[in-house]
């Protein structure tokens, strides 16, 4: 599992996640910061994008520069509603990256993930696709929609998240040990209501102000 789970410790990171951890942390500084380390959540998760070489002139001469290889396409599928956050982050760094989604709920009681939307780009078995949710609690939801993306493909799946639990990371790693999965923190554990602890809360309530 150590394989196929990437930790991220650079310091802005933990320093941005450990004040939306905190309990005070108002709606808007939480949603800001999400959108912050997304943006460099990205980085370390696009960071083996293959290049090509392309002949430009600068104002001083000609040369061979790298450019992002064209045919490798990428497309960010958000977990909704929560997942949106970690969206808004990305297609600040990557605007040329097509959009799907999937909305997904947790039975209260079972955990269990229900499906309730589902779209994603026609072409996407043209494309590398990176899914995101703040949260990887239970592994339910993340399992889900990587299963219902599989179905569709894709060149590559991803997975990124902000917060893991280890019951959840074990249960992602044994359904899907195919999909890399990049995370800033691995906390304690789960409580008995399937939420991450000590964690942050619920992350779609904390950014959208449902608490």
């Amino acid at each position: 599992m150590e394989q196929q789970v990437t930790l991220i410790k650079h310091p802005l990171i933990q320093h941005k996640l450990t004040i939306m951890r905190k309990v005070e942390t108002s709606t808007a500084k939480f949603r800001s910061l999400l959108k912050e380390i997304s943006l460099l959540l990205a980085y370390e998760v696009t960071r083996d994008l293959p290049l090509r070489s392309e002949l430009i002139k600068t104002p001083m001469a000609s040369m061979h520069a790298p450019t992002l290889a064209p045919e490798k396409k990428l497309v960010i599928v958000s977990i909704q509603r929560a997942g949106q956050g970690i969206l808004d982050g990305m297609l600040e760094l990557i605007p040329s990256a097509r959009v799907g989604h999937i909305g997904l709920y947790r039975d209260p009681n079972t955990f269990i993930p229900i499906e309730y939307y589902f779209k994603v780009p026609q072409d996407i078995d043209k494309r590398n696709v990176v899914v995101v949710d703040p949260m990887l609690a239970t592994g339910n939801s993340a399992v889900a929609a990587v299963e219902r993306l599989k179905s569709t493909n894709p060149l590559s799946i991803k997975f990124i998240c902000l917060l893991a639990a280890p019951e959840g990371l074990k249960h992602f790693c044994d359904i899907h040990p195919d999909v890399p999965i990049f995370t800033a923190a691995v906390d304690e554990k789960l409580d008995e209501n399937g939420y991450i602890i000590p964690g942050l809360g619920d992350a779609g309530d904390r950014m959208f102000g449902t608490l």
